[in-house]
């Protein structure tokens, strides 16, 4: 020890005294082979920042979304001295929130949308859709209705999104309601498109790349369409489980969900692949349609339209690599 601080304090006759200091802490922190530790700590960083990105990526979008509510806030208090006499409050906050979301869809996923002509100009219609792990594509579907067509959907969602702190505000502003069939029917009947995902998070959770629908014994979108008799329009986004993925193929996440209706499964993702929305053919409302035809397992309105929806599924992407 002796030795070595001798030929760190004599060097050519001269005090290094800098030098003989980090040599002296390298030894009593046992920090010897420091240039080790530092590129075994690089290699690490280097091994793990791939897979920690795939996981904020979507994350990015809940952000975005909390930007939409501070903007919906922002706007809210500008114009309340309007509120009292305007009875489109919030229109030019839905113009500005769907343009930015627009611009985020051209950009990062170079989004498009054909057959946007199905969607009637004005009256009721239902669209039923897939559910990605995210449904950022009916974000962009919805912004691109607002823009090209000037028309707003209502929109089904799950009851635990309505239990995210600060989702109010943005929920009320872009009607979405929780799902009872009697609300489902009245803005049908009020003459708004509606837009309902059968899937729902189940599907969001536990469906893969090869899209499945998981959509079980459910029933109630026929019986809502039935009762509003409305035509039926189906859409499904190409590539969509290629931009965000779940883990809920595991079976503990499964299990923790049927159990206790929990969605904890981790979503990761948010690649910029290429998205592009397709809308189906309406399929008319069918008077001879009943009650007891709805309960029976292989209803043909049912089958017909979960028949649409797959129906693009020649288009699957072959892998991630060609999409990037």
């Amino acid at each position: 020890m002796s030795s070595g601080n001798e030929s760190c304090l004599f060097e050519n006759g001269s005090v290094n005294f800098l030098s003989c200091l980090v040599h002296v802490w390298e030894e009593w922190a046992g920090l010897g082979n420091l240039e080790d530790f530092l590129s075994f700590l690089e290699y690490l960083v280097w091994v793990f920042t791939p897979l920690a990105v795939v996981f904020i990526l979507p994350f990015l979008i809940v952000i975005f979304l909390y930007l939409s509510i501070l903007f919906l806030h922002v706007y809210k208090r500008k114009n309340q001295l309007r509120e009292a006499y305007s009875n489109n409050l919030w229109d030019g906050a839905r113009k500005t929130l769907a343009t930015l979301w627009d611009g985020h869809g051209a950009i990062w996923h170079g989004y498009e949308i054909h057959g946007l002509e199905k969607i009637p100009d004005e009256g009721p219609a239902l669209i039923v859709y897939y559910h990605g792990a995210i449904p950022i594509d009916y974000y962009y579907f919805l912004a691109s209705l607002i823009i090209q067509k000037g028309r707003t959907c209502h929109s089904v969602a799950d009851h635990f999104l309505f239990k995210v702190p600060g989702f109010k505000l943005l929920l009320e502003v872009f009607s979405v309601i929780h799902g009872p069939q009697e609300e489902c029917v009245k803005a049908l009947r009020n003459g708004h498109l509606l837009g309902i995902s059968p899937g729902g998070v189940r599907e969001a959770l536990f469906s893969d790349e090869m899209y499945p629908l998981i959509w079980g014994k459910r029933k109630g979108f026929a019986q809502v369409a039935i009762d509003s008799k409305v035509p039926v329009i189906p859409m499904f986004t190409q590539n969509l489980r290629e931009g965000f993925r779940s883990l809920g193929t595991l079976r503990f996440y499964r299990w923790v969900y049927e159990r206790f209706r929990l969605p904890i499964a981790p979503i990761y993702g948010g690649f910029p692949v290429k998205f592009r929305t397709y809308l189906g053919d309406p399929i008319p409302y069918d008077p001879k349609l009943n009650a007891a035809e709805l309960a029976e397992k292989k209803n043909p309105f049912i089958r017909t339209v979960a028949e649409s929806v797959p129906s693009f599924h020649h288009m699957l992407p072959s892998g991630n690599n060609k999409l990037l």
